[in-house]
């Protein structure tokens, strides 16, 4: 019997509200495959540890994670306490020790979904997103001085390192060799910013020698945005810096209907440390503890944690159940334009895992 370790984290917000439901339907799931164990522990680092601590996890907790081989987590922030502070104290506090520098974040159309598209009916909009997760705008290196003063600075620097645009590129490459359309943009700023992402491009180049069966091309971000919109067909895997793609990838959501839908993975792709399985909308506290989030984004990123721990099975058995209860409307949650709560599409994503029959 395989069995995997999984710190399950709700942190701030809907957090522990959808990582409840995403724990619930992956029990169910580990009862409909028989193959494996999930064991599970919780962690309730977040906001509210900050509160009674200082800060948002110990300064042991990326250590104490390493010996789990998952990490699900919900989300992070809180109106009370700065973001700069809630995200630099958990959510990159784990992602950066642990070296998870390939962030996933796959955006289709699911059944019974519309589109704000309006010629787009579902594989028209069919991508996955590499987000650079360890390095660039999100580095940390900066300051501030003479603080309050009229000659006041602040700063914070985009660092990008050759060997961290390699591997990010290796992966984006490799992924899409890896789906049937065998094609990447690669997300630039080069005209503006003349030194790190011009050498963003060069790496993009050299690595695509490596890989002549993937068609690529290359993309100013802004004018991504606008080809995201008017022609998203001719878009499959896309690459980006940290904050390109951190943007891009919530538009991405949007386009597909809700962020209430968006998983991501951050991927240690090494395997020296665990990854990291989140979904994108955030901490949401206008709904907190109303019943009505959306827990649609966690079912899809546990799927993504299961085929990342070689569940594939059960991870596609997840998704078709997903994909049943999302194509019927009466189970579409507020964000969607729907009256059902969390507890009804959970039941109902469960119900659909139980019946499968294959």
């Amino acid at each position: 019997m395989r069995n995997y370790r999984i710190a399950a984290m709700g942190g701030d917000g809907i957090g522990p509200e959808v990582i409840a439901a995403g724990v619930e339907a992956l029990r169910v799931c580990v009862e409909r495959d028989g193959g494996f164990t999930l064991d599970f522990t919780d962690f309730d680092w977040g906001s509210d540890y900050y509160r009674k601590h200082g800060v948002m996890m110990p300064a042991d907790g990326a250590d104490q994670l390493r010996k789990f081989d998952a990490i699900l987590f919900g989300a992070v922030g809180a109106p009370d306490i700065p973001d700069h502070v809630t995200l630099w104290g958990l959510r990159l506090a784990i992602c950066q020790p642990l070296d998870q520098y390939a962030n996933v974040r796959p955006t289709r159309v699911l059944p019974g979904i519309t589109s704000p598209l309006r010629n787009v009916t579902g594989p028209e909009l069919d991508w996955v997103i590499v987000r650079e997760n360890s390095e660039g705008e999100y580095s940390g290196v900066g300051g501030r001085a003479h603080r309050g003063l009229p000659i006041e600075v602040a700063q914070d620097v985009s660092i990008m390192t050759r060997a961290g645009v390699q591997r990010i590129m290796r992966y984006a490459f490799r992924l899409a060799q890896g789906r049937p359309r065998k094609l990447l943009t690669v997300v630039t700023k080069s005209n503006a910013q003349r030194h790190a992402m011009v050498m963003w491009d060069e790496i993009a180049a050299e690595v695509a020698a490596e890989f002549p069966d993937v068609t690529w091309d290359k993309m100013l971000v802004d004018a991504m945005t606008m080809r995201m919109v008017i022609k998203p067909g001719t878009i499959d895997t896309i690459v980006a810096s940290n904050l390109h793609a951190d943007i891009l990838s919530d538009l991405a959501a949007a386009l597909a209907g809700s962020l209430g839908i968006a998983p991501t993975a951050n991927i240690n792709p090494e395997r020296d440390a665990p990854s990291m399985f989140e979904p994108i909308h955030g901490s949401a506290f206008d709904i907190t503890g109303k019943g009505i989030a959306n827990p649609i984004a966690t079912f899809w990123t546990a799927a993504m944690m299961l085929e990342h721990l070689g569940e594939k099975p059960a991870a596609e058995r997840l998704m078709r159940a997903v994909e049943r209860v999302t194509a019927d409307p009466a189970l579409h949650t507020p964000d969607l334009g729907g009256k059902a709560t969390t507890r009804q599409v959970t039941d109902a994503v469960c119900a659909a895992l139980r019946a499968a029959n294959d």
